[in-house]
């Protein structure tokens, strides 16, 4: 299956969710008048893209149509998905050499999974990775990461169930300087019910990175599961100022119907979609673009 097709039916649920509801619009009005726009915005947010994004988009259609003067319904489909590629877009993730990877999220995201898939992905692309197992809290969570590690072929440092979380990353940096690695991934805890210590956990981590391993690139990714579509946003948002998020991981798209949280995510919280999982493979997360997720779903 090529990369589109995995895209495609991947984001089957989330299509049916999205279009069926935008289709039953476009097919129900012949004119531009307020119902119809009414009627899309309510379609959007039945779609799971929230009120705040929904308005947006409505308010731009509106807009644009008015500028444009479109005057067929085709056109003003044509022009929605132009205004839900632009609002998903963002410029490529970078990742220079030395690079870490500083991956946060609640517990049962698929945090650590989507670690693995990271690893194979960039030793794929010929980058040397190492892996570093900074969640010593949940049981067996570095047991988990090390069989990705040898599922992906990479180096893991760990330490035992309990430990100092940042001595960890500490003994991390200095194996990945030691050995010249290109790119260090880091796995954190997760237990939101315990916010504030979980948060100066992350901040003292992060501080750690800043102070010895100055050289390197740090790109914090929070990982969230596309199944609890809004109630993502109160995810990031908790995780927004420990880890300075600059993008996001979308899991268990295949699974949901809920795929439209993603525009919520972007426009706001500002957070950028960088991968997505459409599947349990190794290969089955995909580099994020905007115009093939808006294909694949319409």
């Amino acid at each position: 299956m090529g990369f589109f097709d995995k895209l495609k039916s991947g984001l089957a649920k989330t299509r049916n969710n999205i279009t069926v509801k935008i289709e039953q619009v476009f097919g129900a009005y012949k004119e531009l008048d307020d119902d119809f726009f009414d009627e899309l915005e309510e379609a959007l947010i039945i779609a799971d893209v929230g009120v705040p994004t929904a308005s947006y988009a409505i308010e731009t259609l509106r807009k644009r149509i008015f500028e444009k003067r479109i005057k067929s319904t085709d056109g003003a489909k044509d022009e929605l998905r132009n205004i839900i590629t632009e609002l998903l877009d963002a410029p490529a993730l970078v990742t220079p050499s030395p690079c870490v990877l500083f991956v946060v999220g609640v517990n049962g995201v698929g945090k650590t999974t989507t670690i693995g898939k990271l690893a194979a992905r960039y030793k794929e692309m010929g980058k040397s990775v190492m892996l570093c197992a900074a969640d010593t809290f949940r049981a067996a969570a570095a047991d988990q990461l090390e069989i990705w590690a040898g599922r992906a072929g990479v180096p893991i440092v760990r330490s035992n169930e309990g430990a100092d979380p940042a001595s960890v990353v500490f003994d991390g940096i200095k194996s990945a300087k030691a050995k010249n690695c290109d790119m260090l991934i880091i796995d954190t805890a997760g237990r939101l019910q315990n916010k504030s210590n979980l948060m100066k956990e992350l901040s003292k981590m992060r501080r750690i990175i800043d102070n010895e391993y100055s050289n390197a690139q740090v790109i914090s990714l929070l990982v969230l599961d596309a199944t609890v579509g809004q109630n993502g946003l109160v995810q990031a948002q908790a995780f927004k100022e420990a880890a300075d998020i600059v993008g996001v991981v979308l899991t268990k798209l295949d699974g949901t119907a809920k795929g439209g949280s993603a525009l919520a995510i972007k426009h706001q919280l500002g957070f950028p979609i960088r991968f997505i999982g459409v599947g349990e493979h190794i290969d089955d997360l995909q580099v994020f673009n905007a115009k093939e997720f808006v294909d694949a779903l319409f």
